[in-house]
This record gives C-alpha cells, sequence and structure tokens, in this order.
C-alpha cells in the first residue's frame, strides 16, 4: 500500500478516529463534499446519487442505508459512488434528530395527536433479543412512515444544492483551465 502507516494504530484509537475526528468535522464535511464534486458523472446522475443516500439515512433501517441508497440511485440513474457519499449524513452526531423527527411525524402521520406510549416498556430487554416484532409497532413502523415524507423533502434540498454546486463548480473549474496559457505540442520546455 502506498499510504499506508509505519506503526499500526491502537483498536482504541481507531475506534475514537471513527466516532470523532481527529482533525474536526467542518475538515470531513469538506474533504466529502470534495469527493462528490470531483466524481466525473454528469451533474444529474451525482445529484441524484447524493439525494438518494440522504433519503436511505432517514430510513431506520441502519445497516442497510449502502443498499437502499444503491438501490434509489439505480432507480433514479444516479452515481452509486455518489449516493454512498450522500449517506455520510446520517452518522453519529445526527441520527438522534434524525431518528426524533422522523418518528415524530410518523407517530402523527399513524395515530395523530395523541399516540399513546412512546415505546415498550421492556425496551432494554426487546433491544437484546432483537426481536424486530416487538420494535415493529412502536418505533420501526412510525420511523418508517416519517422518514419517507422527510427523507424525500431533504433529498430534494441536496439534489439542487449539490447540482447548482456542481455546475458552478465545474464551470469555474473550466473557466482556470481555459485561462492558461496552452504550451506547444511536442515541446520539451
Amino acid at each position: 500500500m502506498l499510504f499506508k502507516r509505519r506503526t499500526q494504530a491502537r483498536l482504541g484509537d481507531r475506534i475514537r478516529g471513527f466516532l470523532w475526528p481527529r482533525r474536526s468535522f467542518l475538515r470531513s464535511a469538506r474533504y466529502f463534499t470534495k469527493r462528490v464534486l470531483r466524481l466525473t458523472a454528469a451533474p444529474h446522475a451525482v445529484a441524484a446519487g447524493v439525494a438518494a443516500g440522504v433519503f436511505a439515512s432517514f430510513l431506520p433501517f441502519v445497516g442497510f442505508h449502502f443498499l437502499i441508497a444503491a438501490i434509489a440511485a439505480f432507480l433514479l440513474r444516479g452515481n452509486i459512488v455518489a449516493s454512498a457519499l450522500g449517506t455520510a449524513i446520517g452518522n453519529p452526531i445526527t441520527f438522534p434528530f434524525i431518528w426524533a423527527a422522523t418518528l415524530g411525524l410518523g407517530r402523527y402521520i399513524l395515530y395523530g395527536q395523541n399516540p399513546g406510549n412512546l415505546v415498550p416498556l421492556q425496551l432494554g430487554q426487546v433491544m437484546t433479543q432483537l426481536d424486530i416484532v416487538q420494535l415493529w409497532e412502536p418505533l420501526i413502523k412510525p420511523m418508517t412512515v416519517g422518514g419517507i415524507p422527510l427523507g424525500v423533502l431533504v433529498a430534494v434540498v441536496f439534489y439542487s444544492l449539490t447540482r447548482s454546486a456542481l455546475v458552478a463548480f465545474r464551470e469555474r473549474r473550466r473557466m482556470k483551465f481555459a485561462a492558461r496559457p496552452h504550451r506547444a505540442s511536442g515541446s520539451l520546455l
């Protein structure tokens, strides 16, 4: 490997770096932005891919976000790599807010103003047994119902932002390369 570490990082350092970046979250966000802007696909394909990834992040099926995003990107004729990058909107910092919003909206859509008990009383026991049937009605179903409209809304916003940013980035880049002096072909100097 070309850029391999000389000393392997300890497990604790790797976990810490995964949950809390060494440099900053802003630097990570800039990295993802540059990765998306430098993709070579058409502006619609990149923007549709990012939108598919953002939409998938609003669904409660953690662990399947990449797969859902790839399927949605394929159906929208979007870029699959961009869809994987778009799922980064769902991360340990944003998930509590996304889940609270999708659960609240889903419960409002399904049950109206007074939804009753929010979660089952034995949530810890249900989670240790991973009994999806008991989690479906109080949590997963409302989060899915609330996640679809919220995910579509935020995905549309990200589609328009990504497409306009990509068009502007490519135009600036084209103008920058056009302003450079041209070298004579075959010249060694």
